[in-house]
């Protein structure tokens, strides 16, 4: 596959793009005229990126609504005050199957360009997935949730794998307090990566190998955020959405949001999304560059919009291809006529978003009717058109 034309979002430089073998084989400012490469894309006026990492995620908890109507102390606060009084509403998402809310959870990062996924919790049992998702971890909930953390935290099994762990989700002392036992109790010396942080010192960052920062998530149930602009120097900073419970479902939100705040530079939000989560999880992606795995974006280019900000103006309508492991994942309709001899067999969907329709990999039709056939009033922020097999 040879991607024509293309404008990097981080510096605006001209580029093709060749791809085999899952991976970047070639990024150059000249033309590439390998005339045996059988798919060659042209475009205009589309930027590239590597496919957005999303560092936090509960995946079987996307088909809920926010559930909150207060600002909380902390997390624990929020979590009796939801299973009290929206007991209802979260009895009925429970009875859609595991399963289907995983996949449900799995396309709503898809939708918006999300290549690799995070997902905190307990290993799921996933076939076939379209995107990454990365569960090479040890999940503990948090030092309120999870029973027995200091034990776990110091199985000597898991000493050198990362444990991923809420931490410092509040705005009182007792969430302070909660870093501070979290990192005295880590005898076993392991890397802590912290989710939410919101009540994290810059010394007690020193302590992390990496926060996930999910401010939308945090201004919810919080009206507060991790002071990041601080934490940064002192950490690496991750981006996360968090599940539906707290968060909208589309990325392109939250970083909208974080990007509002300024707590973090243009760049610094950028890698967040990719080569900083990239070094932290171990992945061979995060990049555009050779050798990397080729987990692309390229979305439209806004006109009159240069430079990051171009990045920042993308939405899921404006994306044209996602491409994961060098596989077309979703392609805008305009791209069927050059895609369609190459994709023969492959099962798509096409959806209406916004304005725009795009081609899903998957089935999305039977997802979408199985998940309503128990929640029949559950929205889902596209609609589906068609499946069908190319």
């Amino acid at each position: 596959m040879i991607l024509h034309q293309l404008i990097l979002a981080d510096t605006g430089q001209a580029v093709n793009i060749s791809v085999n073998d899952g991976k970047i084989d070639k990024i150059t400012s000249g033309a590439i005229t390998d005339h045996t490469t059988a798919l060659q894309l042209h475009f205009d006026d589309a930027i590239i990126s590597p496919g957005l990492i999303n560092s936090h995620d509960h995946l079987d908890f996307n088909l809920f609504p926010q559930l909150g109507n207060r600002v909380y102390k902390n997390y624990t606060e929020w979590g009796a005050y939801i299973h009290q009084q929206f007991k209802h509403e979260i009895a009925e998402v429970l009875q859609v199957p595991i399963q289907l809310r995983i996949l449900w959870g799995i396309y709503k990062n898809l939708l918006c360009g999300v290549t690799t996924v995070v997902n905190h919790g307990k290993r799921l049992t996933i076939e076939d997935s379209p995107i990454t998702v990365y569960e090479d971890t040890h999940d503990l909930h948090s030092a309120a949730f999870e029973k027995a953390w200091k034990l776990k935290l110091n199985n000597p099994l898991k000493k050198n794998v990362p444990v991923v762990i809420h931490t410092g989700e509040g705005t009182d002392e007792a969430a302070s307090d909660e870093i501070d036992q979290l990192i005295y109790w880590n005898k076993l010396r392991r890397h802590l990566i912290g989710i939410h942080a919101v009540a994290m010192t810059a010394a007690q960052a020193n302590s992390f190998k990496g926060l996930v920062w999910c401010p939308e998530s945090n201004y919810f149930l919080l009206n507060k955020t991790a002071p990041v602009k601080e934490l940064k120097q002192h950490t690496r900073i991750m981006f996360g959405t968090d599940s539906t419970l707290t968060g909208n479902w589309n990325i392109w939100d939250h970083i909208n949001m974080a990007h509002k705040t300024e707590l973090l530079t243009d760049k610094e939000l950028y890698q967040s999304l990719n080569i900083n989560a990239a070094k932290v999880w171990g992945l061979n992606t995060g990049e555009i560059a050779e050798g990397k795995d080729a987990d692309l974006v390229i979305g439209r280019r806004k006109e009159g919009v240069t430079s990051l900000d171009a990045f920042y103006a993308i939405t899921p309508v404006d994306l044209l291809l996602v491409i994961h492991q060098g596989n077309i994942r979703l392609f805008d309709q305009e791209l069927l006529p050059p895609l369609a001899p190459h994709l023969k067999g492959r099962e798509f969907s096409l959806i209406k978003i916004s304005n725009g329709y795009k081609y899903v990999d998957g089935n999305l039709d039977a997802l979408t009717e199985q998940i309503k056939a128990v929640l029949p009033g559950f929205v889902f922020p596209v609609e589906v058109i068609d499946h069908q097999i190319l």
